[in-house]
């Protein structure tokens, strides 16, 4: 498997509209989940949470990515999307502008993470909802857990405690 990396220099847009960079999470373990409000996965946002808070203050980042490519699951604006996750699972990690996962406008930011296989060797398109990629502190994306694997699955938990500092 070809290691693919992370490029913390593509320009992605915050919720509010502005363009950024994920150069300020340069060195920390990171998790990136294309995200949506009306999925049948929308409740791994508490275990999204819950990872941030368990392990936030030893260097991960959850970052949430909004994307309404899967069955117009993401309907709402950037402000809803905000209102939605603060309200209805308490989010504090970034949940940044919606974007395109797939396709001919994938985010440049997804045309490298979908290079990289998930536990059965196939990369390629996201398929679904809540598709989460784990980035080591040196920006090699290190695991890809599709959608059923809920965040704080016992395989997940252990990949993110792998890579932290003990």
């Amino acid at each position: 498997m070809t290691n693919t990396y992370l490029p913390y220099d593509v320009l992605i847009e915050t919720a509010s509209g502005e363009q950024t960079t994920l150069e300020e999470h340069k060195g920390k373990v990171i998790l990136v989940v294309n995200v949506a409000s009306k999925c049948g996965f929308t409740p791994q946002y508490d275990d999204l949470q819950e990872l941030q808070r368990t392990y936030g203050d030893r260097g991960l980042q959850v970052l949430g990515f909004p994307c309404n490519q899967f069955k117009g699951q993401e309907p709402g604006s950037n402000e809803e999307i905000q209102e939605f996750c603060r309200t209805s699972y308490g989010v504090e990690f970034p949940v940044f502008a919606k974007i395109d996962v797939n396709g001919d406008d994938r985010h440049p930011l997804y045309d490298q993470l979908v290079q990289a296989q998930d536990a059965a060797a196939e990369a390629g398109d996201v398929a679904w909802n809540f598709e989460k990629f784990l980035v080591a502190a040196d920006g090699t994306v290190t695991h890809r857990f599709r959608s059923k694997t809920k965040p704080t699955d016992e395989v997940v938990v252990a990949a993110i405690e792998q890579l932290l500092p003990r």
